[in-house]
């Protein structure tokens, strides 16, 4: 249910970012390194840092000459930019930023060269000190700033370690709307960046046209200062609220437009002119932005004259896409996760309960699901519709998500997305197999099964020893067959048994032409072939016990099997596994852990 907004909320976030003195050592970093820094010492297409530990935090602050000018950021080249596609053969360090919805995106080119030309000799392990770390820059240095936070959040585990702040001070926009959908998407990566723009600087403003922003903009006046997050918004408001000349000014003077302001800060949040507060008979959200936009500037009379913009205009717009656009919940995988865990016990009941009949559960639900199902059946297929809901929404997350997220949810949650491939997956099988269809893993398979076997090898450490160990053995008589699709091999298996034994009935036949029984034979060959395969790969899950132990109760489909592949095989035939199956002390072996399996 969708909730009415009733309040913007830019001017608390402004209070909130401005009250602590974060503004201030960030700024205080910034204009020391341009102390140290000239125009005769720099070119103009170089970008210094250093870092400052003051005792509370540690500040990584980047710097480049002239300090603001708005021809530098333009250039020849400015508004051009570079693909994720094309930087992935000599710079693939934000790969992980693409999703399987948002597989590339785009970066200003004079910031990447910039970033890239001190990427070697930038320090690598910020992240490993305990204390905050501010990153921040001036102009363009800003948005190597930023290139740098982003670079860091692919190794960043947001559960242990404190998020980085980029704080950036008139930094020009860096990436088109793809780059911005990737980082936007995930909200604590958003967080991770506060841009502070003011209405005297040109050069934010210049890359706005196939440009998109990110994180937080805290645009600030000689009124004050208020904080904005819709993309839109924020472009819009960049266009009305410059207040400089058209042309390119002296970077000196606003460089300096961001020293006063941080100075006196806490004395500008607040708009102090009343008069061009709103009425008490507005609404309370139209009432916010407007004083939200009070603080900004642009309601004096002589901004929008310059600007020729309609302030009604804007304040509507802005209106309209606060009361649309939902509250963002961030996904939360452990939300019905009790829900969960009882739906799958009660699996593993019905699990128990049909082995203790004689049959596998995989075998049970075939059967009643062909021939009608019981009440506990339609117990067990609400909560078999339940799991399968929660794991693909799961899936379909981590899928939308950059890949270094994605990954860490997928580790943390693989545990239980495995235990629910492996025991859901073949009950859908059994569906699949009782419509009368065949060849379920290319054309039956649902993706999100496919992801989380994927994921599952991706994340698995090679084994060291060569065999299982102890405790997979003991576990062998609860546990479930590794391979989720075990049962669908099974059922392929069978078709071409059935397949077979209708061949021999047509070479009896007589009348059979010659051709005909030349090409049953071809048939019967490669049958028996892939039947052979199919014996061997159960004779290696056997060894690694790898397969659950109920495949050999006196009902399963897979003794089914058995007994139409002895009959075509023959009983002079011998295997490894026919000669394991032979036994019956085996199968009693097998369960307990203790049968020694050799090499084939």
């Amino acid at each position: 249910m969708t909730q009415t907004q009733y309040f913007s909320s830019g001017l608390e976030l402004a209070n909130f970012v401005v009250i602590p003195d974060i503004l201030q050592q960030a700024w205080t970093a910034i204009s020391e390194l341009y102390k140290e820094t000239s125009q005769k010492e720099e070119p103009s297409s170089s970008v210094k840092f250093k870092i400052y530990e003051p005792l509370n935090c540690t500040i990584i602050a980047f710097f480049t000459w002239p300090a603001n000018s708005k021809d530098c950021v333009q250039g020849n080249e400015g508004g051009d930019f570079v693909t994720s596609s094309a930087l992935k053969g000599y710079f693939p360090h934000f790969n992980f930023l693409c999703t399987e919805s948002n597989q590339k995106f785009s970066i200003n080119k004079p910031a990447l060269e910039l970033f890239t030309s001190i990427f070697d000799v930038l320090p690598k392990s910020v992240m490993a000190d305990s204390k905050p770390l501010i990153i921040t820059g001036n102009s363009l240095g800003g948005s190597v700033a930023s290139l740098f936070t982003l670079s860091l959040l692919e190794k960043i585990n947001f559960t242990n370690t404190k998020r980085p702040l980029c704080i950036t001070f008139g930094s020009p926009l860096i990436g088109d709307e793809h780059l911005q959908e990737a980082i936007s998407k995930y909200a604590v990566w958003n967080s991770c960046f506060l841009h502070v723009v003011s209405d005297q600087d040109p050069v934010p403003r210049v890359l706005i046209n196939g440009y998109q922003p990110f994180g937080t903009f805290l645009l600030c006046s000689k009124l004050g200062c208020s904080c904005f997050e819709d993309p839109q918004t924020i472009l819009e408001l960049l266009k009305a609220t410059y207040s400089g000349s058209p042309g390119n000014q002296d970077p000196n003077p606003v460089f300096d437009v961001y020293g006063t302001f941080v100075k006196d800060i806490n004395r500008k949040v607040i708009c102090k002119d009343t008069t061009m507060l709103p009425e008490r008979t507005t609404q309370p959200l139209r009432a916010c932005i407007i004083t939200q936009i009070v603080a900004t500037g642009l309601m004096q009379p002589e901004q929008q004259q310059r600007q020729n913009v309609d302030i009604n205009i804007i304040i509507t717009k802005t209106e309209k896409r606060e009361k649309l656009t939902p509250k963002r919940e961030a996904f939360d995988p452990t939300k019905g996760l009790n829900d969960i865990k009882v739906n799958m016990a009660y699996l593993e009941r019905y699990k128990k309960l049909s082995k203790d009949d004689g049959i596998g559960y995989y075998d049970r639900y075939k059967n009643e699901s062909r021939n009608g199902m019981t009440t506990t059946d339609m117990h067990l297929e609400k909560y078999k519709k339940s799991l399968t809901i929660y794991w693909k929404d799961m899936v379909d997350q981590a899928k939308k998500r950059p890949q270094t997220v994605g990954a860490f949810l997928r580790t943390r949650s693989l545990f239980g997305g495995t235990n629910y491939r492996r025991m859901i997956e073949p009950l859908d099988i059994a569906n699949y197999y009782n419509k009368g269809l065949s060849d379920y893993i290319n054309n039956g398979r649902s993706e999100h099964y496919e992801k989380l076997e994927q994921w599952l090898k991706e994340t698995e450490k090679p084994s060291s020893s060569s065999g299982p160990n102890d405790l997979k053995k003991q576990n062998v008589n609860s546990s479930l067959t590794e391979d989720s699709c075990f049962w669908a091999h099974v059922e392929e298996a069978l078709i071409l048994c059935k397949s077979l034994t209708g061949r021999e009935s047509s070479v009896m036949n007589k009348e059979s032409s010659k051709k005909k029984r030349k090409a049953g034979a071809m048939d019967e060959e490669s049958s028996k072939k892939k039947l052979v395969e199919f014996e061997n790969y159960v004779y290696g899950l056997m060894k690694n016990y790898a397969v659950s132990s109920e495949i050999f109760l006196p009902k399963s489909s897979f003794m089914k099997w058995w007994g139409e592949y002895r009959e075509i095989m023959g009983t002079s035939y011998s295997s490894p596994l026919t000669n394991l199956i032979k036994n019956v002390e085996n199968y009693k072996e097998y369960t307990k852990g203790t049968l020694v399996i050799p090499e084939m």
